[in-house]
């Protein structure tokens, strides 16, 4: 074939090459206009049929609040003011309304507080500071249930406050140990000044062993018993359980 025709030729090619690939180009612009302004007409439908559904009739689930106290080292006057504080926090904003009988729509509409959970570790401390975080929960309690979970070592003042849990509520893990012993105390000075101090360390003593009556399935013989070992009782969480310190073993 003689070149100027085989030029002819692809060009003729190559025209029809771009024609159709125009052609191509337009088809699918129109096609995809099409496809916009579907999406647009059915969007504008589905508008007027959108219905957003409370949290209560299984819209979106709330966001759940973390409402745990550590109470991990020495029971001391910082410790004190860490756990009061929070105690006293998630009591305020732990409330919310729910129906008295959750399977009864018509029922009642009361307030309620969450729970407080408490994780306890330590190897005791101040007796004084032990009794304030105790008489504390005395007085959340009334209100929010309290979760404690003793955990590693409760010991001494730990003890006390693992007890003083909601009962059926208080948990301890498998390998924990629980140590119980008499209140330690020393001061120095005059003679009377230590007569003094020696009648305030058997009121700590004395009280101790009635809180711990109280929170616990042990009697004041039970308590004395042990004590009058004069040395360090070593409890396991099952141990801890009979003697009603604990509830649950997790």
């Amino acid at each position: 074939m003689p070149k100027k025709k085989k030029k002819e030729s692809e060009k003729k090619e190559l025209e029809t090459v771009e024609e159709v690939e125009q052609a191509t180009e337009e088809s699918e612009e129109d096609s995809v206009e099409d496809v916009l302004d579907s999406l647009e007409a059915e969007a504008s439908d589905a508008k007027q049929s959108i219905i957003v559904l409370p949290p209560m009739m299984g819209g979106a689930p709330q966001e759940k609040k973390i409402r745990v106290i550590p109470l991990i080292g020495d029971v001391c006057e910082r410790m004190t003011y860490e756990v009061v504080s929070e105690l006293l926090t998630f009591r305020e904003t732990g409330f919310k309304k729910v129906l008295s009988d959750p399977n009864d729509a018509n029922s009642k509409i009361v307030e309620k507080c969450e729970p407080i959970e408490m994780v306890v570790s330590t190897y005791g401390g101040s007796a004084l500071d032990m009794f304030g975080i105790c008489d504390m929960m005395r007085i959340v309690k009334e209100d929010c249930p309290i979760i404690t979970t003793g955990i590693g070592k409760v010991m001494s003042a730990g003890v006390l406050i693992l007890a003083s849990g909601t009962k059926g509520a208080r948990r301890i893990g498998r390998n924990t140990r629980v140590m119980i012993h008499s209140v330690i105390g020393g001061t120095h000075g005059s003679m009377h000044n230590l007569e003094n101090e020696i009648e305030e360390i058997r009121w700590i003593q004395d009280r101790y062993i009635d809180t711990l009556v109280q929170e616990t399935d042990m009697t004041k013989r039970m308590v004395k018993k042990l004590l009058d070992k004069k040395i360090n009782i070593y409890l396991d969480a099952q141990q801890a359980v009979d003697y009603g310190i604990a509830d649950i073993i997790v």
